[in-house]
């Protein structure tokens, strides 16, 4: 297997006989290393100039696993024995990076994908690269590995033109020396946003964490056990909203009311909520200590952002030196995956896990399921179960077609 070319309208067309799979992050690359074990080749599209770039170009220094390693492993191969519990940002990189070499993962890198489209003429996939007019990949498969977290998402505030200090986005944060002795806000309370307060703290900055909504902050270990390992045991034998009551009177007990601290609980239960809107709970990491001691401040909504500082929505107003916007990622899916009703506006699929990994037309997705690393094995491992079944039925009647 391997490329074949023609010249078609001026347009250089590169067709691939095995799947192209865009994104060579986690979900790429198990996709890859699981289709090998069937025997089939992939090529991978990357963006950037490197692997995980999410993890090794837009996260913060402190980043470890909030999740227990034996829950966060790729498909065929485990974490290294001598790594911790929950392994660092460099060692999750360092996984990566072994984990592409075992399985001599060799994507194509500063390969960004301008548009994919289904082409009916000749039942494939183009997929024209940015920047090259006269340029174009084609396969029968196109494996969509972007993931929920390709795009910064960067809300709009009203005023934020003005402000005059410093201000980015956590995916440009990488520790708080640079913020030292400074006033922080933080706008967002998810693991980020509390992370990222907690070592601000540590560089003696003064960081106001802004609470838009309601939260739920659940303990990252329960009696020397990890919550999201309890929950997963609990929910073999009994219903999610009695696991949530027993996460959430365990959360009471060891964390106290964290609505008192300005940290209001939704109604739903963190299994509940995680799994009809994605919405993942804080798991604590030591942020919560801060808060109740006041090194961290809990504030209101952000009204709008002035020269200085901001207004809030029960009318103070403070001054800051510098702004970082905990405000997550978004899918970048719509802008290049063109005329396919599988995603939804969002850039997520439009039918939720366990089935959102086939779309038609030679359409998968991997990543997309909002239950993390767990989510992307699981999808990494039934689309290359699928795609070599397509394998073994003859494909000489396509390529003649292709050519011809």
């Amino acid at each position: 297997m391997g490329f074949f070319c023609k010249e078609e309208k001026a347009r250089k067309m590169v067709a691939f006989e095995g799947p192209i799979i865009v994104g060579a992050g986690p979900s790429g690359l198990a996709t890859s290393a699981c289709l090998k074990k069937h025997g089939i080749s992939s090529l991978i599209l990357e963006r950037s100039d490197c692997i995980a770039s999410l993890w090794q170009q837009k996260t913060y220094d402190r980043l470890k696993l909030h999740l227990p390693k034996k829950f966060c492993e790729l498909p065929l191969m485990e974490f290294p024995e001598d790594y911790p519990k929950y392994p660092s940002k460099k060692q999750f990189i360092s996984y990566m990076e072994s984990y592409a070499t075992h399985f001599n993962l060799s994507p194509k890198f500063n390969q960004e994908v301008e548009s994919a489209e289904f082409d009916e003429e000749i039942m494939s996939w183009r997929l024209k690269i940015k920047g090259d007019e006269v340029f174009e990949y084609v396969s029968k498969w196109v494996i969509v590995a972007t993931g929920e977290n390709a795009e910064p998402l960067i809300p709009e505030i009203q005023g934020v033109e003005k402000f005059q200090g410093k201000l980015i986005h956590t995916s440009l944060y990488k520790s708080g020396n640079e913020f030292r002795n400074q006033r922080v806000l933080v706008i967002g309370c998810g693991n980020s946003g509390m992370e990222v307060c907690l070592d601000l703290s540590r560089y003696n900055a003064m960081p106001y964490m802004v609470v838009r909504n309601s939260v739920h902050v659940l303990p990252r270990e329960m009696f020397g056990f990890s919550t999201f390992g309890v929950a997963m045991t609990l929910l073999k034998w009994f219903p999610l909203r009695l696991v949530d009551q027993v996460l959430l009177l365990v959360a009471n007990l060891t964390l106290g009311n964290t609505d008192r601290l300005g940290l209001r609980r939704p109604k739903a239960g963190p299994i509940e909520l995680k799994n009809a809107t994605g919405k993942t709970p804080v798991l604590d990491c030591g942020a919560l200590s801060l808060i109740k001691s006041g090194k961290i401040k809990v504030t209101e909504g952000v009204k709008e952002i002035t020269k200085n500082g901001a207004k809030f929505i029960d009318g103070q107003e403070k001054e800051f030196d510098s702004i970082i916007l905990a405000t997550g990622y978004k899918s970048n899916v719509p802008y290049w995956l063109k005329n396919c009703e599988f995603f939804s506006d969002d850039g997520m699929p439009k039918v939720a896990f366990p089935n959102g990994w086939k779309g038609g037309k030679g359409l998968y997705t991997v990543g997309f399921t909002k239950k993390g690393l767990l989510g992307t094995a699981s999808d990494a491992v039934k689309v290359a179960k699928d795609i070599a079944d397509q394998w073994r039925r003859p494909i000489k009647d396509h390529n003649e077609n292709l050519y011809s």
